[in-house]
């Protein structure tokens, strides 16, 4: 197995254990931090397994496969145990969960029309935004900035680039709604 695939694996692994700590987190400060640092290995998996497959040059479907399910298993779980301990909206949760069913949705059918469908710069600032979110979620300092804490304006920011992100892939790609001419 590749480096690049077994963090992928590793992400994976890791879900359910920051699960279970951002579970365990209300009230200790310590299991925040602890869960925090587990969810932040997490991700940084996500940007080192891409880069590395691409620098060796040992890109694969399984590998592209694997990267994509573990980045939403990760923010899918992450959203869950969050909405679960009152640490985040669970409207920004559905909208986040929400857009990344439905970009994996429109990339498999793009994918039956054109190939891969490569990730585009909205997505991969939406990744960001949605790791460092809910970091700060995780941590839920008592940073108060106007109305709202710190980790709830970055939520907000995320929402926003994971919808902008949303509409630039069914932009790109709105051509595998339109209707085909059938040959007789």
């Amino acid at each position: 197995m590749s480096i690049p695939n077994l963090l992928a694996l590793i992400r994976l692994i890791l879900t359910p254990v920051a699960m279970a700590l951002i579970l365990a987190s209300p009230g200790n400060t310590t299991m925040s931090i602890v869960a925090t640092i587990v969810f932040a290995v997490a991700a940084i998996t996500d940007f080192l397994d891409g880069y590395l497959a691409r620098r060796w040059r040992i890109t694969t479907t399984l590998g592209a496969f694997l990267d994509t399910v573990a980045d939403k298993i990760l923010v899918t779980g992450a959203l869950i145990a969050l909405v679960a301990v009152d640490y985040t909206n669970i409207w920004y949760a559905f909208i986040i969960i929400g857009r990344e069913i439905a970009i994996m949705g429109l990339r498999s059918i793009a994918a039956l029309d054109q190939g891969t469908v490569p990730p585009s710069m909205w997505g991969k600032w939406k990744a960001t935004m949605q790791f460092v979110a809910i970091s700060l979620a995780i941590l839920h300092l008592d940073i108060m900035i106007g109305p709202w804490r710190l980790d709830q304006w970055f939520m907000t920011a995320a929402v926003v680039v994971t919808l902008i992100s949303a509409g630039d892939y069914f932009s790109k790609f709105r051509s595998v709604f339109s209707p085909r001419d059938k040959a007789d």
